[in-house]
């Protein structure tokens, strides 16, 4: 959470967010009005807020890393449009998980990258796999989001077998579960065993890309300094 965030909070008379996501911030609660929900009820949670803020109320919106990078800050600009809501919206930035997980990982993101989210919910699966390839064949370094759940245990072994068609087996890969939170996990492997590592819906995968190395525990995707100038 940055310091921003924080202040939003504490200003906020009324927040709202995922059960998950409240769970994690109790002492930002007190003393507020508190409205949670489960899963899959983003629509209903951007109607409320909108309604309160209308209302003249100071709403906070709580996504987990940061609003406006596959959370809530878009949804609310859309249902404000179609309902023609006339309301202050300001999106708060947060860390991204791609943010967090590169920094336990090192520094893999030093170069051009892509972030890719394999959850079809929202998305068609041939779409997701039209970018995996896309990406793959450009050279990208990769963020991985939602790459795995119960119910889409497969979509994470065809995307690493798009990649393969691309890149070398011993690709660096950084596996990063709850960054930042108590259980934090993180896994340095390669595009060829990543497999064997565990994976699930807290998990960020950034895969590296054809300049990318692994030294001491790091991974590092060089900028392209070493080409220009003497290092």
């Amino acid at each position: 959470m940055t310091p921003a965030a924080g202040e939003a909070l504490a200003a906020a008379e009324v927040i709202i967010g995922y059960q998950t996501y409240l769970d994690l911030i109790p002492e930002c609660l007190v003393g507020k009005e508190v409205i949670a929900s489960q899963m899959m009820k983003e629509v209903d949670r951007c109607r409320k807020a909108l309604e309160l803020a209308g209302e003249g109320k100071k709403v906070a919106l709580v996504s987990g890393g940061d609003p406006g990078i596959y959370a809530m800050a878009g949804l609310v600009f859309e249902m404000a449009r179609e309902q023609n809501v006339c309301v202050e919206i300001e999106v708060i930035p947060g860390i991204a998980a791609l943010n967090a997980c590169a920094a336990r990982l090192g520094a893999p993101l030093m170069h051009d990258f892509a972030a890719i989210s394999l959850s079809d919910l929202l998305t068609p699966w041939e779409k997701i796999k039209k970018r995996l390839e896309a990406a793959a064949a450009a050279d990208f370094v990769m963020a991985i989001y939602n790459p795995k759940s119960k119910k889409r245990a497969e979509h994470i072994v065809k995307a690493r077998e798009i990649l393969l068609a691309h890149r070398a087996p011993e690709t660096p890969v950084g596996i990063v579960t709850a960054a930042t939170r108590e259980n934090e996990r993180i896994v340095l492997t390669t595009l060829g065993k990543m497999l064997e590592s565990e994976i699930d819906m807290q998990t960020t995968i950034i895969i590296g890309n054809s300049m990318t190395f692994a030294w001491q525990g790091f991974m590092v995707t060089p900028r392209g300094y070493a080409a220009k100038y003497e290092l």
